[in-house]
């Protein structure tokens, strides 16, 4: 590396061991399952250090041996990359890992009561702007009983039974992302679609595909993989035919829009979130615990453009949406915080730490646990300038951060 390495940005790092390797961008952005674009705004520093998974996956490529080669001055601090784990994270985590195997004397709950109580589960996690806390008190019962009436319902309740057993899991991966317990994302996705697959409900399948793209997509994973199965569960279904199924087609194709934009495909993300849009303005309402309508929709816009590196585009997207009209404090906070991911890719510094402060004023739980936000808060505090930092500084107090060292 030149003598100067120490002052190098994480971005021109980048470059430098992309052109010692002889690649081009185009070259060096397909082998990270990205775009170009990607590259380019990776090194121009447009967009923030990636996430772990990512960074190994680039030094492998790169062919160094040393990540702090790649990272430089720019530590990966506990705080940045590691994953607050919620005070009831250890019980949820028991209770998913264990099996009601004996059950002497048990009665099931019937399905009906069952899926009263699911439907209970996803009005506090949506309600709530402290949802993880309001939902860990639910979920280990919520997981007991319906693994319980599973096993001892027969026929058409048992299959209600795994229906909303599925939910349930839906439910716990939501509690758990963004907390260090990787193994258990990716077991609630794969147990939800098994429960949904032996229900054989192709309704409870659909959903079951949303939420295992988001655990792929989270983990910049599986992209064709992901869409497959979404493009297959759509074939399921029967969007003609009711608004629940017309909302689940629709939010398939706001899966694969999503899994295009993360991998830098325009055009095809584009394309489906149009498909997505038109089915929205087909239903009443939003869905009543996948919120799929007009206003998700319109607001992962938002998502899609940060995701190519269009901060301009993100932030007029941002523009236009009308979140109040998303009844989910969780989903509210989450698409104000990519709001500010926009703003923060345009730098725009005094914007983004708005948009962040005000994403946690509508759900505190739902930014604690926000990747982007910790990332963000971190580089505000050291590289936002004066008129910012003591924002910045604020927010990071409220976050439990520390400057990074």
């Amino acid at each position: 590396m030149p003598d100067d390495n120490t002052a190098m940005t994480f971005g021109a790092r980048v470059r430098y061991f992309r052109e010692r390797a002889g690649m081009t961008r185009v070259v060096f952005g397909e082998l990270c399952g990205r775009s170009m674009d990607w590259a380019k705004a990776i090194e121009n520093g447009d967009i923030l250090m990636p996430r772990l998974p990512m960074l190994t996956h680039m030094a492998r490529i790169l062919r160094i041996d040393d990540l702090a080669e790649l990272t430089g001055e720019q530590r990966l601090t506990t705080a940045t990359y590691s994953k607050n784990a919620h005070e009831q994270a250890p019980v949820v985590a028991r209770a998913l890992s264990s099996y009601p195997l004996l059950m002497p004397d048990r009665e099931p709950v019937s399905a009906d009561a069952l899926a009263a109580q699911v439907a209970q589960g996803w009005m506090v996690w949506h309600g709530s702007p402290n949802q993880r806390t309001a939902v860990a008190t639910l979920l280990p019962r919520l997981l007991e009983n319906a693994r319980t009436s599973v096993r001892l319902l027969e026929g058409t309740e048992r299959r209600s039974a795994l229906t909303s057993l599925a939910q349930v899991y839906h439910l716990a991966q939501l509690y758990l992302s963004f907390q260090p317990y990787p193994d258990l994302i990716l077991l609630t996705g794969d147990r939800a679609m098994q429960a949904a697959q032996d229900a054989d409900n192709p309704q409870a399948i659909a959903a079951a595909s949303w939420y295992l793209n988001h655990v792929w997509r989270d983990a910049g994973d599986q992209a064709e993989a992901r869409i497959e199965l979404a493009h297959q569960s759509g074939q399921l279904l029967r969007p003609n035919d009711s608004d629940e199924d017309r909302s689940l087609w629709g939010l398939l194709q706001l899966a694969v829009a999503l899994s295009h934009a993360k991998i830098g495909r325009k055009g095809d993300a584009e394309r489906y979130w149009d498909e997505a849009g038109r089915a929205a303005q087909s239903v009443e309402g939003h869905h009543p615990w996948l919120m799929f309508g007009p206003a998700m929709v319109d607001a992962y816009a938002v998502t899609m453009s940060a995701d190519l590196t269009n901060g301009h585009e993100a932030t007029r997207q941002g523009d236009r949406i009308n979140l109040a009209a998303i009844p989910s404090k969780t989903r509210q906070a989450f698409h104000t915080a990519e709001i500010a991911r926009g703003f923060h890719l345009k730098r725009e510094p005094l914007a983004a730490v708005h948009m962040l402060n005000k994403a946690y004023d509508i759900s505190p739980d739902t930014i604690a646990y926000n990747l982007f936000t910790r990332q963000a808060v971190q580089e505000l505090m050291s590289s936002g300038g004066a008129t910012v930092r003591d924002d910045a500084r604020e927010l990071a107090g409220k976050l439990k951060l520390t400057p990074a060292a």
